[in-house]
């Protein structure tokens, strides 16, 4: 009997224990929802409140856009104004004639290479030439000869044979001292004498355009052959400018438009270009495509690698949801709109905006057409929100 009663104590405190833990776990659960609550996103609000503020809601529609597409860019060189400079023969530097900074013209000396194989490419030149000097003048005797009756035609047709392909020689031994940079003249006259400066194995690498030098890659002894970079000139006179646009506002561009870019380094100034680009491709991380304005930059005021705004006409027919600018607000420097859930519930909403015209802004991405967005009160809709937050802490 003793031992039946001790059992049912043992028991009986088990099941205390046990119902004391399932309490707690209720509690905790029950506190943790309470605090989910608390954060919730959600606001309610009476008939009265909605009433007192003047709050206002509007349905989301398209609308037509007459503004400005606004895309951050960067100034870019213009390609058919920069050139990479080098030797495409193997040989050292001997001279090195200008800087970085200096801006040179078409055919100014860069720099100067000497080697073996400019030497060997010149003899062969100066030796195709003397041959087919001989050659021609073997070939028209023949045929002055022939004309007085004192030659053989047989004799004329291996003048001719032999002319024809001393002819094809120097052809091939002209396009390759051409090819590396050299004329006629500098191989074979010089300044009207055969100088050693253009028989010896000395090349003159010679600018291809005019502009800026903007690297200089070589020192005296360097060895340099046709990877060699030696020099960048780039032409600012006229830069391009690329700028990203959101893949959603593809439809919105005219091409060949004109363009507005003001940088971050001249904010008053506004540079006028012209719209020559839109990409193909949207870029896979970003979801934007690049498109390009080339700007006349005469007076160099707009360098590469600046940063700003592009700002590209909309296309007639281009529309977008916009929505009035004060109904946005900010929370930790984000933007969100309050959007009504049911006639006296609202919800706080991330959005991503867009171009603005006329006190109205775009809206890219949150919110879809048809919903209801609040377009006054929504200042007092955050203080409410902050007020919650604040009595929870």
């Amino acid at each position: 009997m003793l031992e039946a009663k001790r059992i049912l104590v043992v028991v009986s405190l088990f099941l205390a224990i046990f119902s004391f833990a399932g309490c707690s776990k209720k509690s905790e659960a029950k506190s943790d929802k309470e605090k989910e609550e608390t954060h919730s996103e959600i606001i309610k609000l009476s008939d009265k409140s909605i009433g007192e503020i003047g709050l206002k809601t509007e349905t989301l529609t398209s609308q037509p856009f007459k503004g400005y597409l606004t895309l951050p860019a960067k100034v870019i060189t213009n390609q058919d104004n920069e050139a990479q400079v080098g030797s495409l023969v193997q040989g050292r530097v001997h001279k090195v004639f200008v800087r970085v900074g200096d801006f040179v013209k078409p055919g100014q000396a860069l720099m100067q290479v000497e080697g073996l194989e400019i030497g060997e490419i010149k003899a062969g030149f100066l030796t195709s030439k003397a041959n087919l000097d001989f050659k021609k003048a073997n070939y028209e005797r023949q045929k002055l000869l022939l004309e007085q009756n004192v030659g053989s035609r047989k004799s004329l047709l291996e003048a001719q044979s032999e002319y024809e392909k001393a002819l094809a020689e120097f052809n091939a031994e002209d396009k390759k001292i051409h090819s590396i940079g050299l004329t006629d003249n500098e191989v074979l006259n010089g300044k009207g004498s055969h100088s050693d400066e253009h028989t010896s194995g000395t090349l003159t690498i010679k600018a291809p355009i005019a502009g800026y030098v903007v690297e200089r890659n070589v020192v005296i002894g360097q060895l340099v052959d046709g990877t060699t970079n030696a020099f960048r000139i780039i032409n600012t006179n006229s830069v391009w400018v690329d700028g990203q646009l959101n893949e959603k506002d593809a439809s919105k561009l005219t091409e060949k438009t004109n363009v507005i870019f003001t940088s971050t380094a001249f904010p008053d100034k506004k540079f006028n270009g012209k719209l020559s680009y839109i990409g193909k491709v949207v870029d896979e991380k970003s979801r934007t495509i690049t498109v390009r304005a080339e700007f006349n930059n005469v007076n160099n005021s707009l360098k590469p690698q600046m940063f700003g705004e592009l700002k590209i006409p909309a296309a007639k027919d281009a529309s977008m949801l916009m929505i009035p600018s004060e109904a946005l607000v900010k929370f930790d420097n984000i933007d969100y709109l309050f959007i009504q859930k049911k006639p006296n519930t609202f919800e706080k909403r991330q959005v991503v905006i867009g171009s603005s015209q006329d006190e109205m802004t775009e809206i890219k991405d949150g919110v879809k057409e048809g919903e209801n967005v609040v377009i006054k009160g929504a200042f007092y809709l955050k203080s409410e929100l902050l007020k919650s937050e604040l009595e929870e802490d």
